[in-house]
């Protein structure tokens, strides 16, 4: 009997809220997990879970072992990562999830050399531009671009990033530039669907702050797409330096309305909060934070 281990899947169950991500976060089956949670049960002798077909919630008695269950962990976990931290090896998996575009551009080239530095590490990225819940889904760091909402997870800034106003000179030539931000919504519009601000597109100039609407032509969520079709002057997108700068260098594509400007966007690890942070863990942020450190998209050096 591994009463650690009892703890660990109890906690793992409330933290996200049912046995199928606890198993998942844990690398379980489901059934493993609910054997570990009712032999805990039987042997405390009381009810920890309420459990019905469409919710599962802590007991009172649940709720209080809980709290000391995750205090008891956090301990074990600091205890052990303040060991491992001695050696100079950073070992075991890290599972990462990052946009997929920058994760494909910037992120990819960088993996190999992480591994080869840290011959113990092993890494899973996900690559996906949907927000994934970190805790839910597993994941120990996730590389996000844009603003980050409150919450309690830990952020690294690790580069920025701003939307580039663009098209390609065959559509300039079809359908002439535009001269102010109100122009754009009489334009032929490439979208990103998963832009925050949806299809109100900001700038700042020698005008104060404008926000047109824009009637989109095609939208797409993911950013490549949209690159590719304005590659081909079927419109006009704002998409991150990341993406386009080494088009605006070759002249592929063309910044429009110079004198005004979309907005910046950092680029940061974002990772859940813990008061002692992992050696595995901490080897990526930091080798991820020394690679962009610096980095200019705009001169091309990232792409």
């Amino acid at each position: 009997m591994d009463r650690f281990q009892e703890m660990r899947v109890f906690a793992a169950v409330i933290d996200t809220g049912g046995f199928t991500a606890a198993a998942r976060r844990l690398g379980m089956s489901k059934a493993t997990v609910s054997r570990h949670v009712n032999e805990l049960e039987e042997r405390l002798g009381v009810r920890l879970l309420q459990r019905t077909t469409r919710r599962l919630s802590a007991t009172s008695e649940g709720e209080i072992f809980h709290a000391r269950c995750r205090e008891l962990l956090d301990r074990l976990d600091e205890a052990e990562a303040e060991a491992a931290s001695g050696s100079a090896a950073a070992t075991g998996l890290v599972r990462i999830n990052v946009p997929v575009s920058f994760g494909l551009l910037h992120l990819a080239p960088l993996w190999p050399a992480l591994l080869a530095r840290h011959p113990a590490l092993e890494l899973d990225i996900t690559l996906s531009d949907r927000v994934s819940d970190l805790v839910e889904e597993g994941d120990d760091l996730a590389v996000r671009i844009g603003q980050l909402p409150s919450s309690s997870l830990v952020s690294r800034r690790l580069a920025s990033t701003r939307l580039v106003l663009c098209a390609a000179p065959a559509y300039l030539a079809a359908h002439g530039e535009p001269d102010t931000p109100t122009d754009l919504a009489r334009h032929e519009v490439i979208a990103y669907s998963l832009f925050a601000a949806g299809e109100q597109w900001s700038f700042t100039g020698p005008a104060g702050e404008q926000t047109v609407r824009v009637q989109p032509r095609m939208r797409a969520n993911n950013g490549d797409t949209c690159r590719v079709a304005a590659l081909a002057g079927q419109g006009i997108i704002l998409q991150p330096s990341f993406m386009v700068g080494a088009d605006l260098a070759a002249g592929r594509l063309r910044e429009l309305l110079p004198g005004w400007r979309s907005i910046e966007l950092g680029i940061h690890a974002v990772y859940p909060s813990r008061k002692f942070l992992a050696p595995k863990l901490r080897v990526v942020i930091d080798f991820l934070a020394e690679a962009l450190a610096g980095a200019d998209w705009e001169d091309c050096s990232g792409r």
